[in-house]
Order: structure tokens, then C-alpha cells, then sequence
């Protein structure tokens, strides 16, 4: 990382701690019905795999309140309820045993006949958030910024985004409850950064880093890797969640690549693989693929190597732990640039890469 990581305030969902220089956590959001149980619990099961540590789930309505209850005593992963306009839709998560909302006061917070913000809403929530000892995620995006924002800087700006932000964490702080952490998002890279740079200088409370709506898998792992990032590469950030228009499971493997190369944590082995040419004359994009469905698997300091060229593949990536190099029918394993193995036929150096890695576990 080029910047020390900030000092941030320490808060804990399920069995995590974050901020304070805890690990950065990946969280993730299921695309399910959240009602439907079974087909929820499979996405948070699979994300777990993967290596995701928190999990969001919509709570759209009562119907599916009702539920919650049972998914929290089966889910693998801690919880965060994703709760919009209705308050008592909190509550009930809370009664569920969650640990952990994500709320938008902006649109909880209802206003009378005089356009005065009724806090009856967040009177209550607050409450129950104490009792439970539940940790709160405020978060803001454009979409949700108050009309006076708007009025007093024309757009939903960093600034204003920004304000809105700490509006609402002031809002909690006035009830008792300071174990909070903040999020603010764009769909654009360059607000996000922005907004969060500032958000950075005004509070101490852990920062959810995200680019909203990024978009499908290569658009939105290009945006994310730039938005979360720069702002890891600052010493910004205490979790991170990859928004892609995708399944959710392929948002973990993004989002761990993005911790690995900015040296922020590193979550399971490193793949290094050259990106062929007219030179190459094995499959390797394939063998590449089948390898790196491995690295979950191996321990977090491993780095793997998959080349193209048997002549220059081992001394080009001598630094690699492990790795293979192929030609035409044939290929050769070697660790730390010294061959171990000459083998005969692609499907044979693959079976005998992947045993060597087995070793390695």
C-alpha cells in the first residue's frame, strides 16, 4: 500500500471485527428472493466458499421479515439486513437475531405537513440497536441525497453526499448509537474516490468501499478495481464489496484480487500466467483457468505460475513458488525456476501439476 491504513473506530459483525486495522472484509449481496430460504442459503453457501466473510440480504417487506429468523440460525456467514423506508422491517431483523443493518435514514425518515423530518422512526430503531448491540451501516448514494443537499450544491456531489452521510450518522450518535460505519457510493470512479477521500477526512468510523452499479463483469471489475483501489492504495477502507451485474459469486474472486494487488490482505494464492502468443502451442488458456479454480484451495503466501514457452517460461517466472510450462505434447513443472518434472502430453502435466499442488496444501 502506498499510505499507512487510516485508524479507524472498531465495530464486529458476527465474528469480524472491522476497522482499527483489522483485515479489510469482502461482503458481498445475495440475488435471491430472501423468502426463498433454500435458494438463499445455497448463494451464501457458495459465497463462503469462495472466500466471503459477510453477507447482504433485501428485506423488502414483512413477508419476508417472517423469514429471517430461520435463515440467521442457518446461514454460515453473518448477516446484514438491507432495510429501505420502513423502520419496522429493522426491528424485526433485529428480532431475528442479526447483528448488523444497512439503513438509509434518508428515505426511514419521514417528513410532516411542515417539512420538518419526523424521528420517531429513528427514536425507536435506535433503541432496539442499543439492546441488541447491533452495528449499523449508513448508507448514502446519490439517489438518496435530502432536497436542502441538492438546493445548496446544485448536484449530489462529493460534498453534499458527504454531508448527507454524516447528517445521518449524527442522527444515530444524538440515540446512544455509535457503533456505525458509513458507505457512500457512485456509479461513477471518480465521485467515489472523491467522496470517500473526504468522508475519510471528516469521520473515524469504518468505511464500506463500493462503485455502485458498476455494471457487468468486465465494465464493473475495471470500475471497482479503480474505485476501491486508489482509495486502498490511500490507506481508505475497511471493507469492500465488488458490484458486478453478475452472480454474486463472481464478485469475491474480483474483489480478492483487488486486496491482493494492492497489498492490502492477501486471500489464497497468487496466479502468475503469461498472456500467449504465436509462440505458444498448447492450450493455455485452459490449462490457466483449471489452475487458478485451484488457488482457493492453497495457502494465501503461494505463488503460481502457468507459461506458455518451455524454453523461457521457468526462468521468466523463477519467482514463482510452483508452476508449469508447456510446449507442443509436451512440458515441464518446476519450483522456484529449477524443473522437477518433464512431462509428456497436456492432460498428463496438468493431472501432475495439480498433484504437486495438492502437496501444497
Amino acid at each position: 500500500m502506498f499510505a499507512e491504513r487510516k485508524k479507524t473506530r472498531v465495530v464486529k459483525i458476527g465474528q469480524y471485527l472491522i476497522g482499527g486495522g483489522n483485515p479489510v472484509r469482502i461482503q458481498s449481496m445475495t440475488n435471491t428472493s430472501t423468502k426463498n430460504i433454500k435458494a438463499t442459503l445455497e448463494q451464501i453457501e457458495a459465497l463462503a466458499k469462495q472466500g466471503c466473510e459477510i453477507v447482504r440480504v433485501a428485506v423488502p417487506d414483512m413477508e419476508t421479515g417472517e423469514k429471517l429468523a430461520e435463515l440467521n440460525k442457518r446461514t454460515p456467514l453473518p448477516l446484514v439486513a438491507d432495510i429501505h423506508f420502513d423502520y419496522r422491517l429493522a426491528l424485526m431483523a433485529l428480532d431475528a437475531g442479526f447483528t448488523a443493518l444497512r439503513i438509509n435514514p434518508g428515505n426511514i425518515l419521514k417528513k410532516n405537513n411542515n417539512g420538518v423530518p419526523d424521528t420517531k422512526p429513528i427514536d425507536i430503531l435506535a433503541e432496539k440497536v442499543l439492546a441488541c448491540d447491533a452495528t449499523v451501516r449508513v448508507g448514502v448514494n446519490s439517489g438518496s441525497v435530502e432536497k436542502d443537499l441538492l438546493e445548496k450544491y446544485g448536484h449530489p456531489s462529493p460534498e453534499a453526499l458527504v454531508e448527507s452521510a454524516l447528517r445521518h450518522t449524527a442522527y444515530l450518535e444524538e440515540r446512544g448509537v455509535t457503533k456505525i460505519k458509513v458507505s457512500i457510493k457512485s456509479s461513477s470512479v471518480i465521485d467515489t474516490i472523491k467522496t470517500n477521500m473526504l468522508l475519510s477526512e471528516k469521520t473515524d468510523y469504518p468505511i464500506h468501499l463500493g462503485v455502485t452499479e458498476a455494471g457487468t463483469p468486465i465494465r464493473g471489475s475495471v470500475k471497482s478495481a479503480l474505485g476501491i483501489g486508489s482509495l486502498l492504495l490511500q490507506g481508505i477502507g475497511d471493507t469492500i464489496r465488488v458490484s458486478l451485474t453478475a452472480n454474486p459469486i463472481e464478485e469475491i474472486a474480483v474483489a480478492k484480487e483487488i486486496l491482493r494487488s494492492t497489498g492490502s490482505r492477501q486471500m489464497g494464492a497468487e496466479l502468475i500466467s503469461c498472456p500467449t502468443c504465436g509462440r505458444t502451442e498448447i492450450n493455455l488458456i485452459a490449462l490457466a483457468e483449471k489452475v487458478e479454480e485451484k488457488l482457493i484451495e492453497l495457502p494465501d503466501t503461494l505463488k503460481v505460475a502457468v507459461m506458455g514457452c518451455v524454453v523461457n517460461g521457468p526462468g521468466e517466472a523463477k519467482e514463482a513458488d510452483i508452476g508449469l510450462a508447456g510446449g507442443k505434447g509436451k512440458g515441464v513443472i518446476f519450483k522456484k525456476g529449477e524443473i522437477i518434472h518433464s512431462v509428456q502430453g497436456e492432460e498428463n502435466l496438468l493431472k501432475t501439476f495439480l498433484a504437486e499442488l495438492d502437496k501444497l496444501k
